[in-house]
């Protein structure tokens, strides 16, 4: 770089020093209760941005700020909302109008009031997490799980650590560490973030064995596969995917029978972990973890954040001899769960013990089950509240349409539902999309046609309000 000339000298000679800005900003009134901390840092990111805009504008590639850019007030007023921006929360709550209900991106299932009270009260201070009070002794965080798990699968024990891919790997470095896993080939997935079957097979120190073919495995080809070194089979739930048209599968059942001939255990994991059935609501391929247990599958592994509808975290459970193989290998410590989440998943498991409780209380199903002209009652509630408003250049109309389940859960089915559709004269579905979703509170929802579509499957009754004054906000 050359020397710089004596208009960019004189630009730098403008800029103050970094103690210098912070402190008159941080004495300021508006400045007064940001932590010094903050206003410092976001003081010489400023200034460094500033000097190197006038050091490396002059090739054109940035622009060069100017005297008024570098005026005392006006540095003063960038660094107070930077600093303000900075202590707003990274995490925040968003209205999710997609209609995708197990969003993974938004956190998938949200938890019911029961869990959030659960939450407040036993995080707020102390609690028996590892003490057992009758006894007055030391006892293990699992035992507040383990008798609700138990008696809505069948299951002989149980125990919960912090999500299905975890609950999945400490299955197999338990019980198949140096041997091998019979595999359908079919059921190899790979799922978001990465997962791969075969990744976390390795990761465990498994040897994975794969039978049959893409679309076709039949009971000779486990049989087939079984030797000396075999530790288990493993059924995979096919996750956000299905296989159609010319198939074949091996119910769990027979490979149960085929185990037992071996002394092979079977392990089934079902991903998404419904505790009901969802074959009344029309929504097929999903069985419940109960099911999995009566068929004879030694261990079931499924998520608490999905289909149940509860806090982030992996269940296994099954027999008694191998849930105690799994709980007392090492890595059972690395992947357990904390306080809060032992306190919204007992909360939630607990609705199960009364259905209905568990179909009304539980967003995740509620969701799943209204009906659709109790959503359009919604999407007619907004459109109201919306021509209330008198947004200029809005257009808006209920419109059918289908939600999905998400999550992985349930992929082929359609869920029938009512969205909201907006079009503006001025701005394309497109930018309104980017406009709400940058919002306070931010809205997603999905383009479509050419239009933006608020699904109300996914927006709650307390949100509607909220939503139309985001949309109105985002426009005016």
């Amino acid at each position: 770089m050359n020397p710089p000339d004596e208009k960019t000298r004189e630009l730098l000679r403008l800029i103050p020093q970094v103690n210098e800005l912070a402190e008159a900003v941080h004495e300021s009134d508006e400045g007064s209760g940001l932590p010094r901390r903050v206003v410092v840092d976001t003081t010489r990111q400023l200034l460094d941005s500033l000097r190197a805009s006038i050091l490396w504008g002059g090739d054109g590639s940035v622009s060069v700020p100017t005297p008024e850019d570098l005026d005392a007030g006006t540095l003063a007023r960038k660094v107070l909302s930077s600093a303000r921006a900075a202590m707003q929360p990274n995490l925040k709550k968003v209205i999710n109008a997609t209609g995708v209900v197990l969003h993974t991106n938004f956190g998938r299932a949200p938890l019911p009031s029961d869990a959030l009270d659960a939450v407040v009260e036993t995080a707020g201070g102390y609690c028996n997490l590892e003490y057992r009070l009758a006894e007055g002794e030391r006892a293990t965080r699992q035992e507040h799980l383990e008798r609700l798990v138990c008696m809505l699968t069948g299951a002989g024990a149980a125990m919960a650590v912090n999500n299905n891919a975890a609950a999945v790997l400490l299955v197999l470095a338990a019980i198949a560490r140096g041997r091998e896993v019979i595999v359908s080939r079919g059921q190899l997935i790979e799922i978001g973030d990465s997962f791969r079957l075969p990744d976390i097979m390795s990761q465990s120190g498994a040897r994975l064995v794969e039978v049959g073919t893409t679309n076709r495995t039949s009971l000779s080809d486990y049989s087939n596969a079984i030797g000396p070194e075999t530790a288990l089979m493993m059924k995979i739930h096919p996750s956000n995917f299905r296989i159609v048209g010319y198939t074949g599968d091996v119910p769990l059942e027979d490979l149960v029978a085929l185990g037992s001939q071996h002394f092979v255990p079977v392990v089934e994991d079902l991903g998404s972990g419904s505790l009901v059935d969802l074959e009344p609501l029309g929504m097929s391929g999903e069985h419940t973890a109960a099911d999995s247990i009566a068929r004879g599958a030694d261990l079931v592994t499924f998520s608490g954040d999905k289909l149940l509808g509860g806090p982030q975290a992996g269940i296994i459970a099954g027999s008694s001899e191998y849930v105690e193989a799994v709980r007392g290998h090492p890595l059972a410590r690395a992947l357990r769960i904390g306080k809060m989440t032992i306190a919204a998943l007992e909360a939630t498991l607990r609705l199960y013990l009364d259905p209905e409780k568990a179909w009304s209380r539980i967003p995740a199903l509620r969701m799943l089950s209204e009906p659709a002209e109790s959503v359009r009652s919604r999407a007619n509630r907004l459109k109201r509240l919306l021509g209330r408003a008198e947004v200029p250049g809005l257009e808006y109309a209920v419109t059918p349409d289908v939600s999905c389940a998400g999550g992985g859960s349930l992929p082929t089915s359609e869920i029938p539902t009512y969205c909201l559709g907006l079009r503006h004269e001025a701005l394309s579905a497109s930018a309104l999309e980017a406009r709400l979703r940058g919002g306070d509170p931010p809205v997603l929802a999905r383009v479509k046609d050419d239009r933006l579509l608020l699904d109300l499957r996914t927006v709650m009754d307390t949100e509607i309000s909220s939503l139309a004054e985001a949309i109105g906000a985002s426009i005016t």
